[in-house]
Formats: structure tokens, sequence, C-alpha cells
């Protein structure tokens, strides 16, 4: 395990990551609404992946976010959230990214995403959105319309920060970069705390499969509730399977 705090010109602010790994395929887990870079330590996660990592498969870089002042600032308008969300946004692209392929010593080593709850919207939105930096999106108890975000406020600038928005309207060359570039497997328990996110996770796979993205939907069965104790599980499985 290794510390970094990276000083962040976009966030204005040191931003907190949490390394683990020697060698392998990258993958930048973005948290829930915790925001917080230890998240998939004290939740067991990293141990779930200890042999692959420590066989070399795959290093993980999980950061922290500004969430507390972005969608989860409830008071705040929402163009003021989704600026706040930019940032952090410039902060993964522009600071995290280089980061991490300097670190891996691979100018352009494609990288992977993972997150659960919120984590999952992010993971999906940033790989659809870039598809040549970020090849795969492991998405583990998501909602993918972030309308509910900003109680259905919407501009063009959210329009193209919520895949249910924009996944049905990509055509063309856009749409080509995305089907080349991306896998995303969707993953959600049928337990307690899960209904809806039930729900959005059969809906966007159903809107990813109508535009021939590659992607992968399962639930879990009914007694594989919202918590931790299962994305530990979800996590050794899926990254496994794709790693290893």
């Amino acid at each position: 395990m290794r510390l970094e705090r990276i000083d962040s010109a976009a966030m204005d602010r040191p931003m907190h990551l949490w390394c683990f790994g020697h060698w392998g395929m990258p993958v930048l887990v973005l948290p829930s609404a915790a925001g917080t870079a230890h998240e998939w330590h004290e939740g067991g996660l990293v141990d779930a992946l200890r042999g692959s990592i420590d066989e070399g498969r795959i290093k993980l870089y999980c950061t922290e976010s500004n969430v507390s002042e972005s969608w989860a600032d409830w008071d705040a308008h929402p163009e003021v959230r989704l600026d706040r969300h930019r940032a952090f946004e410039r902060y993964v692209l522009d600071e995290l990214v280089p980061m991490i392929r300097e670190d891996c010593r691979t100018p352009d080593i494609p990288i992977a995403l993972a997150g659960a709850s919120l984590g999952a919207l992010y993971s999906a939105t940033l790989a659809l959105k870039h598809p040549e930096t970020f090849h795969y999106a492991l998405c583990l108890s998501g909602r993918y319309d972030a309308a509910w975000l900003t109680d259905g406020y919407t501009n063009t600038d959210l329009h193209y920060n919520n895949p249910m928005a924009f996944v049905p309207h990509l055509d063309g060359d856009e749409l080509e970069r995305v089907r080349r570039g991306v896998h995303l497997d969707l993953v959600c328990g049928q337990g307690a705390y899960e209904g809806t996110n039930v729900r959005a996770t059969v809906q966007f796979g159903r809107v990813l499969a109508a535009k021939a993205i590659s992607r992968r939907c399962e639930l879990w069965g009914k007694h594989v509730t919202h918590e931790p104790r299962w994305w530990r599980r979800q996590a050794a499985h899926y990254l496994g399977q794709r790693f290893g």
C-alpha cells in the first residue's frame, strides 16, 4: 500500500490517493457518496482482490472525490454542483490519468474503472465519454439516470453527464468510438436497499444493448444486499475474470 497526495490545480486542493500493487492493469476506483479514498480498503474490497494485486494482474488506484461539494451539496443550484463535478473530471483526466500512466511506466496504457453506488455512475459516465482512455468499467449497485441528483433539472452540460440521457443519442463516429473502446459490467444484487438500483441496472443494460455497446448485465440473488460484503465478492469475481 502506498499513500499519495496530489496537489490538484483542478480541485484547488490536495487530493488523496491510495495505491495498491506493483504491476498489472491499472484500475481506478471511484468512491461512493462517502467520497473517501480509503473506502475500498476499509470495506474489505482491497483484501478481496489481494490475490490479483499480489500476483501482478492489477494495480488499484483509489481516489477521493469532491461529492460533498458537488452532487451531495443539496443546498446549491444544480449548475453550481455541476461546475464542481467538472472540476473533479478535470482532475481525473488531466492530473490523475497522467500520474497513473507514469506510475505504470506506459504512456498510453488503458485504464479500467470500478465503483459501487455513486461510484458506478461515475465509472459508467467516464468510460462512455472517454473510451480511448478507459476501456472497462465495473459498475456495482448503480443508478445511471443522474436526473435524481438534480431533482430533474437539466441543461446541455448535465445531459452529457447523465448516461441514460446521452447514450440513446450516440451515433456515427462517436458511437463507433464507444463500441470499439469500452466494455461495461453492470452488476446489482436484488436484496435490501437495491430495489431502485435493480431497475436502473436493467434499464441501462437495455440502453447499451440498443446501441450495441459491449456490456454484461447481471443480477445477483434476492439475498444480495447493498453493502460492502457483497461488493467484495462481486469485485473479486468480475475483476478476476477480466484480468485473470
